[in-house]
């Protein structure tokens, strides 16, 4: 309610000798009256008003804690919803919520409780989001005009469609898919499906959540759709394996027990009408891992995988390592093997763009134009080679001079603008005010952040990759390699920091693994407590000295810096700023490396004779 964490709690009970007394738990996890602590932060200023929607939810979270916060979620969407009677929800949260939906009305209060669970229980759910959701449904559905098969006259419109989620979650890929005929979901547990139900009421979708184990227990049994969306859980050991091997779905091989996303991919398939389609998002490894060559191979032999397309690090929830989107049809008995499978690399920017792309493909694979750096179609014959990798990145490729085609390098650098100019941070105007300033000594004292440096080493080109100041400054990936002993290993979230010229430059990290190289300082937050971009964006502008080591480089003082003091909510808006203005700043980078090369082809086609001047 006043967006502090613990440390704060624990300063204040120190401090103010009136802060109420625990009237529960244990000494080091104490429970407080809500009522006496709402009196004291309007008594201190601590805030000026209590808003309704924090009422509410102190109510609700006071009713439900873990593990059965989802059920008391659920039960409150649906009174809202005019369903049943108030059983795990206290009369006075039930008052409170209706006079805030007497406010803002009940939908937006089931909007509040929807989002504001899937943010507490965010490292457990694994949300898809939001523009991935979209664009993931948007390869299921077809265009306007767009052939639901390859090569055929008829289209299919997306008002008659069905479509299938079989791990749902709390329904986001269905609730992207609005327009669509009629969706089913399912999902294990019983309060996620209930919430998933209300967000598809809330999204205006037409369909139907059941609760169940989709690989052991399909609640849709005997049931195909037109499409499948799917964001299974990933490295899942316990999925069935030993139960399950001689299933009649696994068409393409038994999965191995390593490989539940295999098993996932084939359930998709099974649920498909014939020349139905099936989008599902993969770990990157599911592409190449050794141990699912002979199911991969079977797939795009018999032509059910149609695309593969990468994304970035960073887009998925629970993993920083680079995921991709497999696109799968469900062969029809007198098909045509396609020749070739179409391999894209996509981020949000290039999304609109891909998804045109693979419309075209769908047309007409052979009509289908390389793209330096984007899409290629591939031949199967290519693939089903001795490590069947169907990995994007390996077959895109990068766009470049050396094979001569200055169209597609040309074509590649506008399309870069064009993402380019839309990542442009659009930024409203502020009012000028002093924040209150912490010291980083005083956050790393409360436990809400923690400090490691690292002094000179030599990156003697083996062992792991090291991230060194240079990329800290310019970007790109880790480059050098030293030996892991001793080293500071970096990990998701964490905020390193370099110094040059008396400029420092930071870098929230996005996926683990690489080591904290040398002269360079690592921060890692509590994200809790702490948002990294937040952090990472006010340590841009502090001032560094000059001073204190013989070489005279420049040095950061870790504890004496300082950012402003905020609540983490207001925090976070500040690191969804900074977080912007870093990919900005990563795509303006690309688009000089690129626009360099379009120099270069120039050059060099205009001297060696393969362009002529205009």
């Amino acid at each position: 309610m006043a967006g502090v964490g613990r440390a704060a709690v624990s300063n204040w009970r120190r401090r103010y000798e009136d802060f109420p007394e625990p009237v529960g738990g244990t000494a080091t996890s104490p429970a407080f009256s809500l009522r006496a602590v709402e009196r004291w932060l309007l008594r201190q200023g601590k805030v000026e008003e209590l808003p309704l929607r924090e009422r509410v939810w102190q109510q609700v979270r006071m009713a439900g804690d873990d593990p059965r916060l989802g059920d008391v979620v659920a039960e409150a969407t649906e009174l809202l919803r005019g369903q049943g009677k108030p059983r795990s929800v206290p009369r006075r949260a039930w008052g409170l919520m209706r006079e805030f939906a007497q406010e803002a009305g009940a939908a937006e209060v089931v909007r509040f409780l929807l989002e504001r669970f899937a943010d507490v229980q965010s490292r457990r759910l694994g949300e898809t989001p939001g523009e991935v959701a979209g664009f993931m449904v948007r390869l299921a559905v077809p265009g306007p005009g767009t052939p639901m098969e390859p090569g055929s006259g008829t289209p299919m419109e997306s008002g008659s469609m069905t479509l299938m989620d079989p791990a749902c979650g709390l329904g986001g890929l269905l609730a992207a898919a609005g327009g669509v005929g009629r969706v089913y979901g399912q999902e294990q547990e019983e309060a996620l499906a209930r919430l998933a139900r209300a967000r598809l009421e809330l999204a205006g979708v037409d369909g139907e959540v059941r609760t169940g184990d989709s690989l052991r227990e399909d609640a849709w049994a005997g049931v195909r759709v037109d499409a499948v969306v799917c964001h299974p859980p990933f490295n899942e050991r316990n999925w069935g394996y030993e139960e399950l091997a001689s299933d009649p779905r696994w068409e393409y091989g038994l999965p191995p027990k390593s490989e539940s996303e295999l098993a996932w991919v084939q359930h998709a398939l099974a649920k498909l009408r014939p020349g139905g389609l099936a989008v599902v998002l993969m770990p990157e490894v599911a592409a190449n891992r050794r141990s699912g060559r002979r199911i991969r191979r079977n797939l795009l032999r018999r032509g059910a995988v149609q695309a593969v397309i990468g994304l970035p690090p960073g887009m998925a929830p629970g993993t920083g390592l680079p995921v991709h989107v497999w696109v799968l049809r469900r062969p029809e008995r007198d098909d045509r093997t396609p020749s070739s499978v179409l391999m894209a690399v996509a981020g949000p920017a290039t999304f609109d763009a891909v998804v045109r792309r693979w419309r075209e493909f769908q047309g007409d694979p052979d009509a289908v134009a390389d793209v330096p750096g984007e899409s290629r179609a591939v031949p199967i014959i290519d693939l089903v080679d001795e490590d069947v990798d169907i990995s994007p990145a390996r077959h895109v490729g990068a766009a470049g001079p050396e094979g001569g085609d200055y169209a597609g390098v040309r074509a590649a650098f506008l399309s870069r603008l064009d993402r380019l100019a839309s990542l442009v941070p659009d930024v409203p105007p502020g009012q000028a005010r002093d924040l209150p300033a912490v010291p980083l000594a005083e956050l790393e004292r409360t436990g809400a952040l923690a400090v490691h440096q690292s002094g000179r080493y030599d990156v003697d080109g083996e062992g792991e990759p090291v991230l060194e100041a240079a990329q800290v400054f310019g970007g790109g990936p880790a480059v050098g390699r030293a030996r892991p002993e001793g080293r500071t290993v970096i990990v998701r979230g964490d905020v390193v920091v370099a110094t040059r010229d008396r400029e420092v430059a930071t870098r929230v990290a996005e996926e683990s693994g690489s080591l904290l190289g040398p002269r360079l300082t690592l921060l890692r937050p509590d994200p809790e407590r702490l948002d990294p971009y937040f952090l990472a964006g006010f340590l841009r502008g502090v001032p560094v000295s000059a001073g204190g080591t013989q070489s005279g480089v420049t040095r950061f003082d870790a504890r004496r810096a300082q950012v402003p003091r905020l609540p983490i909510e207001e925090q976070r808006r500040y690191g969804e700023a900074w977080r912007a203005l870093s990919a900005f700043e990563d795509e303006l980078r690309d688009a000089a490396a690129q626009g360099l090369l379009v120099a270069e082809s120039v050059a060099l086609g205009l001297a060696s004779g393969t362009l002529g001047p205009p």
